[in-house]
Formats: C-alpha cells, sequence, structure tokens
C-alpha cells in the first residue's frame, strides 16, 4: 500500500506550521512505538480541545493550525489536528466518516462525523475518534479495540474510504458557517 498520501501535508493538515509541529514533538518524546505516539496525539486532541458543538463555542476553525491556536473545532477540525500531529511524526493516518441521523427530529436529517482512521504497525489501520468525551460518548485508544464515539443506528453508516484530505462538502461548510448556530444548521452531508 502507498501510505504517501497518508503523510502528505495540505493547506488544511499543515504540520509544519511552527506550533503544531513544536507540539507534535513534544507528545512524541519519550514514546517507545508508533502507537504510543499515536494514543498521545489522540488524547491531547479528545481532552484538550473544546468540541464547538459541545461547548457552543461561536467560532469555526479549519485547519490544524487554526484548531490549535482557537483551542477549539467540530468533529472535522479535530480529526485535522490529529491528521496532522500524528503526519509530522511520520504516522499515517486519514480522515473517515459517518453519516449519523438527528433522531430526534421528525424527518430523517443526516449529517457526516468525521474522525481518523490511523496506520499502527502492530495493528493496521485503526479507527480512532478525537470529537471529545461528553455523557453518552466514550470514545477511547486501545488498540486493536475500536471504541468510537458513535456506534451507528439503523439507517447511518460508514463511508467506506480512508480521505487523505478532507471532503469538499466538509471544507465549505467549515469556510462558509462561522457561527454556531449558522453551522449546527447546515452539518455537512454527502450521500453513501
Amino acid at each position: 500500500m502507498d501510505f504517501n498520501k497518508y503523510l502528505e501535508e495540505t493547506k488544511i493538515i499543515n504540520y509544519s506550521h511552527p506550533k503544531v509541529a513544536a507540539l507534535a514533538k513534544e507528545l512524541a518524546k519519550d514514546c517507545k512505538d508508533d502507537e504510543q505516539i499515536a494514543k498521545n496525539c489522540f488524547l491531547f486532541v479528545r481532552d484538550e480541545i473544546h468540541h464547538t458543538g459541545d461547548f457552543k463555542d461561536n467560532i469555526t476553525t479549519l485547519s490544524a493550525s487554526e484548531v490549535l491556536e482557537e483551542r477549539t473545532g467540530w468533529c472535522y477540525a479535530k480529526a485535522h489536528l490529529l491528521a496532522a500531529l500524528l503526519r509530522a511524526n511520520g504516522i499515517p493516518a486519514g480522515i473517515i466518516y459517518q453519516r449519523l441521523s438527528h433522531g430526534e427530529r421528525e424527518s430523517r436529517v443526516f449529517y457526516l462525523h468525521a474522525l481518523n482512521e490511523i496506520y499502527l504497525k502492530n495493528h493496521g489501520w485503526y479507527k480512532a475518534d478525537p470529537r471529545g468525551n461528553k455523557e453518552g460518548v466514550d470514545a477511547q485508544f486501545m488498540p486493536p479495540v475500536e471504541k468510537l464515539a458513535f456506534e451507528l443506528k439503523e439507517g447511518e453508516s460508514m463511508l467506506q474510504e480512508n480521505f487523505h484530505k478532507p471532503l469538499d462538502v466538509v471544507v465549505e461548510a467549515l469556510q462558509n458557517y462561522k457561527t454556531f448556530d449558522s453551522m449546527i444548521q447546515n452539518l455537512p452531508d454527502k450521500e453513501k
């Protein structure tokens, strides 16, 4: 398999930004293997970066460096930061999406939820969800077991591709909807 695209730097997964690069180096310090580095990166993004929706932060971040600077991001942006931290440490990482439903609404409205797929030498591709825990959400990093934020319910799905860069529909939403209220009303979606 060609891992190069999962190590690529982009404008959004901008791991050579000085603050992102310094944090990646710090999180890898004294680690004995890729799994320990990946866990440190995961825990930092999950626990130290607000999930914009949970905290109702009135800002929308996009690039890894913006997420780190503002210390907040929707699940999409948090996945961008985790990918950047991992790639900065030479660990292949992509972005995957679940297609979830707003179950409480009368008409089923779907939206994408972003998480990461990470290549670990001892486990292969491993799914990790850095969105941030809260009541009813308990995402963990414990390879080979994948404990994601959301279990799929009837009608929901996992997009099958591990994307090396964010989907255009996600980038457009994060660029166009800058407040909490506007983003929550316009969460991105993509048919299966």
